[in-house]
């Protein structure tokens, strides 16, 4: 899992807002299996080693459903450790009658929910770097029928005690509104690489060639607009850069194609073309 360390950049925690916290928090502590490190007003950070959070679920003020042909959030991915982990949970989702979607993207495979919210959630494990299919600088990537039967075979106990401690934060894939301004900031500005292209609607993109640490769509339609701010969905995400000069040069990036951004207690604030949220830490 050394894509998710630097000098990559990658995403690191994920800030959702929902519109019943505590249903939601019996969702994602019961069905998903996180556990809360912290807990301030509206505010929950979610963990699963006691230490770290990687989503924090908030109930804003006056919170309105998810609104639909918006843009904003996709799905948050869960990268778990080992495929035996993701039998597990599979199992765990059957036992509960969760209903779930699935897919092998050849370089992993992946299960796709909901939160009680229309939030979208990948949970998936990758296979093994060397198994990917590059053509130059694309990974190739498909979306073929998930092996149940053979993952299941890996099944370590029938006991699901939540998801294990190492999962990381894998990646996250946007609704943008535009395609071109979308890879202008995101390779321009913050400084990924497009790895794979999905015709004109999608993009992929990462850093040290992981198969993407963001994913990019306009599927919500071309020129979608932004949901209201009090609205269910995607308040903000992290990335982490290398070094504090890495971050200065990213700023400087993004300035450059004329995109704001604003320090906050050591913290550098930008936002996506489509009004996406991203905290710059190191």
């Amino acid at each position: 899992m050394d894509f998710h360390c630097k000098p990559n950049i990658f995403v690191s925690h994920v800030n959702i807002k929902v519109q019943d916290l505590e249903r939601s928090l019996k969702f994602y502590e019961k069905i998903i299996g996180f556990q809360v490190l912290e807990r301030v007003n509206n505010i929950v950070k979610l963990t699963t080693d006691g230490k770290t959070s990687l989503l924090s679920i908030e109930q804003p003020e006056n919170v309105i459903p998810k609104q639909g042909r918006t843009t904003g959030l996709y799905h948050f991915a869960i990268l778990l450790p080992n495929r035996s982990d993701l039998a597990d949970i599979i199992n765990h989702f059957i036992k509960n009658n969760i209903p779930i979607g699935s897919s092998d993207h050849l370089v992993s495979e992946a299960l796709y929910l909901s939160d009680p919210d229309g939030n979208g959630i990948e949970i998936y494990v990758d296979r093994d770097p060397s198994k990917w299919n590059w053509n130059e600088d694309q990974v190739e990537m498909t979306v073929d029928p998930l092996n149940f039967k053979d993952i299941l075979q890996e099944l370590k106990e029938d006991n699901w005690k939540g998801l294990p401690e190492d999962i990381l934060m894998g990646h996250i894939h946007l609704h943008v509104a535009d395609l071109l301004k979308a890879e202008e900031f995101y390779c321009k500005g913050l400084g990924f690489d497009v790895v794979s292209r999905f015709g004109h609607q999608a993009i992929f993109i990462s850093t040290g060639k992981y198969h993407h640490h963001i994913g990019l769509n306009t599927w919500q339609g071309v020129g979608a607009p932004r949901p209201l701010e009090n609205s269910v969905g995607l308040d903000s995400f992290s990335l982490v850069l290398p070094s504090e000069e890495a971050r200065e040069k990213v700023v400087e990036q993004l300035q450059n194609i004329g995109a704001s951004t604003e320090e906050k207690n050591g913290i550098i604030l930008t936002e996506d073309p489509s009004g996406n949220k991203i905290q710059l830490l190191i």
